[in-house]
């Protein structure tokens, strides 16, 4: 027995599993940065790794393979060495677990991983957890090895370890489970402060829900009302309700007039929860449509969702198109039709605001008419707070690109559309129009649609008939283009004119290929690496 427990034996399995554990969790970055992505959420990135399509478990399966049969010829070759062959069939791990943290940085992920304080302390018990069953499973196989005595066992007794590729995605989910232990009270506690400080506070709260047009809105609100108030807002699409608090704990409350929150929902109570922590004073709903169909399940229950948000607000500006959705709901509001004669072209948007008996003409270099019915929510609040038609109309007119929301960049000769963050049916429509009004060849490079639960299908069969007639369609990915790629082959798409790549670096590659000086090329919806 004393050899079994002896110190270099422990040494062995302590620095193996030290730097087993390291390799494994270098192996994780993509599961780590998908994670942080879907917002910590196990279910979510469980779910992406079943989806259909998607080659994760399959490339697991493959690196265990290399693994076991690189380690066991290994050990077999080093055989002479007696007891220390398997310590020098490690090598085989220490060459395949590498090459594989290489290849799977080489498909970057779209939102790059954040090493954040939450992200380094489940990174911790990630490490922390994968030594310690390493550990344990080489104590076993060594104990095995004592009391088995077989040569052959001795010699390849680390092979077995060959099976840990297959529990990355469980040891990820499982570290997630064990840090939400301190992550769970520690936000509940951030919350609580942000709460308690917009209590002790004056400012005036603006909060925006809807299916889409959201941040798109709220930073347009923020720059008409910066003309004449102290404005803070949430920022990017911060929704949730650690990106609200960290807002309100990270600021002075005193030095604004005005805090404007975006609310995102996936499910019922997701407002009210957000609503309950800062509760607006005025609240804006920009529009509704399928979008989040998949979790939650039907249109009615969206509305439901997104009307939490009318519970205890002093007023409302709901968007024209969806106020009668809303009129049951008590709350004193008004729909958003002060616009009228719109027209848009590539140049942006010329329309006349018609708030407090004064019609006004003004134009905004953004492009569509869903830009201007974003302008005309966000002008209905400001008039509601006591800014003139005239201030917003000037302020209007200094309206710049909101980023990845239809910004045009121009760039040696080439105009590109980044719609990046555009992953709705009425914002795709609305921005292939555009695409549409340029001169010039027209491409599209889009990965489809998603969240849109039992209408997936549907609405990427769509859109894909509304991508006929542009000179180039660049379709990206695995799990929805398929559907986007008969819907523009049935409608009578040109099958030369359309090309299938996996990645956004080859879409990229394809479009270098072709581009030429004067082309205009609409990236729609540069989806998140859990729907790819």
């Amino acid at each position: 027995m004393g050899i079994f427990i002896s110190v270099p034996k422990t040494i062995e399995c302590i620095l193996t599993a030290v730097i087993f554990s390291a390799l494994l969790c270098g192996c994780c970055y993509r599961l780590l940065g998908i994670l942080q992505s879907c917002g910590y959420s196990g279910k979510r990135l469980a779910e992406w790794a079943a989806k259909k399509g998607n080659l994760t478990f399959g490339r697991h399966v493959l690196l265990m393979l290399l693994c076991a049969l690189s380690s066991a010829v290994i050990s077999l070759c080093f055989s002479f060495a007696g007891t220390y062959a398997a310590v020098c069939g490690l090598s085989g791990f220490a060459i395949f677990l590498p090459l594989f943290i290489w290849a799977d940085n080489k498909v970057a992920l779209r939102t790059p991983l954040t090493f954040t304080p939450r992200l380094k302390r489940l990174c911790a018990v990630l490490a922390l957890l994968t030594a310690v069953i390493v550990y344990f499973c080489i104590t076993l196989l060594n104990f095995a090895d004592f009391v088995w005595g077989n040569s052959v066992f001795s010699i390849m007794r680390y092979v077995p370890l060959a099976v840990f590729p297959l529990l990355m995605l469980p040891l990820v989910l499982l570290a997630n489970v064990l840090a939400k232990v301190y992550e769970v009270p520690h936000n509940k506690s951030f919350v609580k402060k942000a709460k308690a400080k917009l209590k002790n506070s004056d400012i005036k709260i603006i909060g925006v829900t809807g299916s889409y047009g959201k941040t798109s809105v709220k930073q347009i609100l923020s720059e008409i009302l910066k003309v004449k108030f102290r404005v803070l807002s949430t920022p990017r699409s911060h929704n949730t309700p650690m990106g609200l608090a960290l807002s309100i704990n990270s600021n002075g409350l005193e030095n604004y007039d005005i805090f404007i929150a975006e609310m995102g929902a996936r499910r019922s109570g997701d407002i009210a929860e957000l609503c309950e922590m800062c509760p607006p004073d005025v609240s804006v709903i920009t529009g509704i449509c399928p979008q989040h169909l998949e979790s939650f399940g039907t249109v009615e229950n969206i509305v439901k969702a997104k009307g939490e948000i009318l519970a205890s607000c002093k007023t409302a500006v709901i968007a024209d198109d969806c106020f009668s959705l809303f009129e049951a709901y008590p709350c004193p509001k008004s729909n958003a039709a002060c616009v009228s004669d719109i027209k848009t072209d590539c140049g942006g948007s010329a329309f006349k605001l018609n708030l407090g008996g004064k019609s006004v003409q003004t134009h905004t270099k953004l492009l569509g008419a869903h830009a201007v019915q974003n302008i005309a929510l966000a002008a209905a609040v400001a008039h509601s707070l006591g800014m003139s038609a005239e201030e917003i109309a000037a302020a209007v007119e200094s309206l710049d690109y909101i980023e990845h929301r239809l910004q045009l960049i121009k760039s040696n000769g080439v105009n590109i559309l980044d719609d990046g963050y555009n992953s709705n049916v009425k914002g795709a429509a609305a921005a292939i129009d555009v695409l549409k009004s340029f001169g010039g060849r027209k491409i599209a490079v889009t990965p489809g649609l998603v969240e849109l639960g039992i209408l997936e299908e549907k609405e990427n069969y769509e859109l894909g008939a509304k991508l006929v007639g542009l000179d180039y369609v660049v379709l990206v990915g695995e799990t929805l283009i398929a559907p986007v790629k008969q819907g523009y082959l049935d409608n009578g798409g040109d099958k030369e004119k359309l090309s299938v790549v996996l990645g956004l670096p080859a879409a990229q590659d394809c479009l270098k290929s072709i581009l030429q000086q004067g082309d205009t090329v609409l990236f729609l919806n540069d989806l998140p690496d859990i729907y790819t």
